[in-house]
């Protein structure tokens, strides 16, 4: 592991105090490669989301460390001061839902997220309109959210998790809502702009279909991790 994907080494995650305490999170580790897609999955409970906010930078670990992209982002305590920063410039986030904003077309909803970065606008746009163009989405640049379909949206937020160049994609369920053939698209796609970009990218996912995709895949539970190989159909 050459320290520019995701690695995690011994990660805790304790909820409360005391006789009530609850260890979410008991020493995990991974580690995900430029370029590369790997699952985790697990049952409910079992820390999955957990893990997903500390990578995110959303709740504050307990002990470990994280390094993303080359940096080390938190070593028993947070070694970057602006988190909001960290969270808008080295990660991306795909989710169930797409989210995007309804009252701004599609180009806007991706070029938003650079713009908050001080990038320039009509260079903003164009990295918007880029990635629509390699997600096949390029003909819907000014329509609005609700004019799209289902999996039309899902290109749309894996292009806005990807405009500003991050080194990891963090993707919550990104297929749930969709069918089987929208799905595959959806996990093609992920998998095509690992490789394009270079970015490390962890799937969690209870999703049948997608699940034969991955070639490594991390199991989580109680706390903690453990890592098998995957069949890794379809994406050589």
């Amino acid at each position: 592991m050459d320290g520019k994907g995701i690695l995690i080494e011994g990660l805790r995650k304790r909820y409360g105090q005391g006789d009530t305490a609850v260890d979410a999170l008991k020493g995990v580790d991974m580690h995900v490669e430029p370029g590369e897609v790997v699952g985790l999955i697990g049952p409910s409970g079992s820390g999955k989301s957990t893990l997903l906010k500390c990578l995110g930078a959303v709740i504050d670990p307990t002990a470990g460390s994280m390094t993303l992209g080359g940096e080390v982002i938190y070593d028993n305590g947070w070694k970057v001061r602006d988190l909001r920063a960290l969270r808008r410039d080295k990660i991306g986030f795909v989710f169930q839902a797409p989210y995007l904003i309804p009252f701004i077309d599609v180009t806007d909803n991706v070029a938003l997220l650079p713009m908050l970065a001080r990038v320039p606008n009509a260079e903003a746009r164009k990295r918007a309109l880029d990635l629509l163009a390699a997600l096949d989405v390029q003909h819907r640049a000014k329509a609005m959210p609700s004019q799209l379909s289902g999996g039309e949206q899902q290109r749309v937020a894996i292009a806005r998790g990807l405009v500003n160049h991050p080194p990891v994609i963090l993707a919550d369920e990104p297929t749930a809502p969709l069918d089987s053939e929208r799905a595959m698209a959806v996990i093609r796609i992920l998998n095509d702009m690992a490789r394009k970009f270079e970015t490390a990218v962890i799937v969690v996912t209870h999703d049948e279909k997608i699940i034969p995709t991955f070639k490594r895949i991390y199991h989580i539970r109680d706390g903690v991790t453990h890592e098998e190989a995957g069949e890794g159909r379809g994406f050589q």
